[in-house]
């Protein structure tokens, strides 16, 4: 490996991690503290949503488990991969059951994000699957 690709290996790490650090913040204080702290924007759509507001709970730890996940080593990547879906999740509710079609920006901006930080742990990724040894 040279010393180029080592700089840019580097320097593309430094970025991944500045991205993840601030989409965990975002996960965890934007998203999740709301929903545990019972803030009545959060409890409205919940209660619109029609599933009852254990499902509000139940967002809200998957948020900040994935907040934490992406600002740990090991589980970055698959972090990301699990908000990835989450973010399906929002983007299809908010586009059909709460008929809000232009609230879809939002989730499909962080998929995208997360999906560049998923693309950039791989490795990661990879790493924990179980081996395929024959």
């Amino acid at each position: 490996m040279t010393s180029t690709t080592t700089s840019t290996n580097r320097v593309t790490n430094r970025v991944l991690w500045g991205i993840q650090i601030l989409v965990g913040i975002f996960f965890i204080v934007a998203s999740a503290a709301p929903k545990f702290f019972g803030e009545a924007y959060a409890v409205e759509i919940f209660t619109q949503i029609g599933a009852g507001q254990w499902f509000r709970y139940l967002v809200a730890v998957l948020e900040l488990a994935g907040g934490i996940g992406l600002m740990t080593t090991r589980l970055a990547g698959p972090a990301a991969l699990g908000l990835m879906g989450l973010m399906i999740g929002a983007a299809f509710t908010q586009a059909v059951v709460l008929d809000a079609p232009a609230m879809v920006l939002t989730p499909a901006i962080l998929f995208v994000v997360l999906a560049a930080i998923a693309w950039g742990r791989r490795a990661q990724i990879t790493a924990q699957l179980p081996s395929q040894a024959g």
